[in-house]
Formats: C-alpha cells, structure tokens, sequence
C-alpha cells in the first residue's frame, strides 16, 4: 500500500477493482481515475473515501449491469461506490460541476486509459454561483444534522468530522475566487481564507488535527466546537454571497 503522510492508501485492492472493472467493462472503458484526498496526499484512512472516476463509452442499463459485479466487489470492501460518467457527458458537464472537476483536474492519478480530465475545459463562469449554493445548501444541512443529533455527543462528533472535508473544500474555492493561487491543503485553506475575511479558523484546524490523529476529541468540548465552526461556516457563507453580488455590473445584486 502507498504511504500518505502516515496513511496508507489501500493500493492492493484499488488494483484489483481496476483489474475486475476492465473485465467486465472491456472496450467500453475508457479510463479509471483516482481523485479526492488519496490523490491529493491528505488522505486519512480512519475517515478519508477512495474516490474513482470511471469513464465509460456508452452508460446505457446493460452496461451498468456489466459493472454490478465488479462494484459489488468493491463495495465489500467498505468502499464508496465510483463515480460512472460518459465521456460525452463528462464534457458537458463542466460547467455546472466546475468545483468538483477543478478539484480533479488540480490532483488526481489515472489508474488505467486515458487521461480525461488533462485536456478538459473547464467554464468558470458558474463557478462563483455553484460555490455560493454548495455553501448554503451544506450549511442548512449541518443545522438540520445538529437538531438530529439532539445533544448526542457521538453524533455531533461524527456530524462535524463528515462535513469537515467538503467545507474545507468549499473555502478553498472561496480563496480561488478571491483571487488566491489554489492549494490542495485543507488546512492552508481553511487558515488563509479566515486571514481574508476576519473569522476564527480556530474550529477547522483543531477538528482537522483530530481528524488527522493529532489530537484526541476526549480533551475537547464538542458542544463548544460545534459551536465556534458554525459560526465561522455561517461567516464564510456570508462573506462569499457579498462577494456574489458585488460581482454583478453596475454594483447591483447578482441574479440569482
């Protein structure tokens, strides 16, 4: 297995899904595609996915029941189920997922055939409103999980270290769109992007130190963390929705 900044990548069984997706995909796969944080060297095996991209010719029923096996394999080993595109729909859609494909395009490594995601061009001009509706849409949905776990230690420490990567993420586009150079590294982003707007980074990189076994949760005050990363996700949220509208022309506010 591949070493990651003390984790190890499961590179065995990464192998030998590939292996059993060609075979049961033959001429119709066109590339299998490691992205996410095994690629971008911060994975974590306690908490981190292994997110493939699997590129198809065509992705009609019967060519998804041609890979059944082969996933179920993989979903055995407590994996998460890959991401099947087309190729023609890969191209169309890289526009409306322009977070998640700049993120693929900046760090990922091709398993197998060809390299898709090198030459595709990627719009931008959605970017902003996508990062603005990816903010919202997760924020409201820590709320909703926060109510869930009612008080629940367990739960709001699970709550906060699943949604920790995907905001981390979102704040990375943040700074893109503030015109900062992109980084992979979650805790650089999380601590520039505060440095810009004035808010407290202080929630994200003690849940990241957690989350990366440098920290023990047992000395923390779950109760109290929750507390100070809502706030902050609630600020950053709101810096980047005045961002939006002082994008429009004119100075007014953006269509939404």
């Amino acid at each position: 297995m591949a070493e990651v900044r003390g984790a190890m990548i499961p590179e065995t069984s990464i192998n030998e899904f590939v292996n059993r997706l060609r075979n049961a995909a033959g001429l119709n796969l066109v590339s299998v595609i490691l992205y996410g944080s095994a690629a971008a060297g911060d994975y974590v095996a306690d908490h981190s996915d292994v997110n493939l991209l699997c590129v198809l010719r065509e992705t009609s029923f019967a060519s998804m029941q041609a890979l059944s096996p082969a996933v179920a394999w993989w979903r055995e080993q407590k994996r998460r189920t890959p991401l099947i595109m087309g190729t023609e729909e890969l191209r169309r859609s890289a526009d409306v997922f322009s977070i998640e494909l700049l993120d693929m395009q900046q760090s990922h490594r091709v398993l197998w055939g060809e390299d898709v995601l090198k030459t595709l061009v990627i719009p931008t001009q959605f970017h902003r409103v996508q990062l603005e509706y990816e903010l919202r849409e997760k924020t409201i949905l820590l709320r909703q999980g926060l109510l869930s776990a009612a008080g629940n230690a367990p739960a709001m420490w699970e709550l906060l270290l699943r949604s920790l990567p995907a905001f981390a993420t979102l704040f990375r586009h943040a700074l893109q769109e503030l015109g900062e150079p992109a980084t992979p590294s979650k805790r650089e982003a999380v601590q520039k992007l505060a440095d810009r707007i004035g808010c407290d980074a202080g929630a994200f990189l003690q849940l990241l130190d957690i989350r990366e076994h440098k920290a023990d949760r047992k000395t923390a005050d779950v109760n109290a963390l929750f507390g100070r990363y809502l706030k902050t996700v609630e600020q950053v949220t709101a810096a980047v929705d005045r961002m939006l509208d002082s994008a429009a022309p004119g100075g007014a506010p953006a269509s939404r």
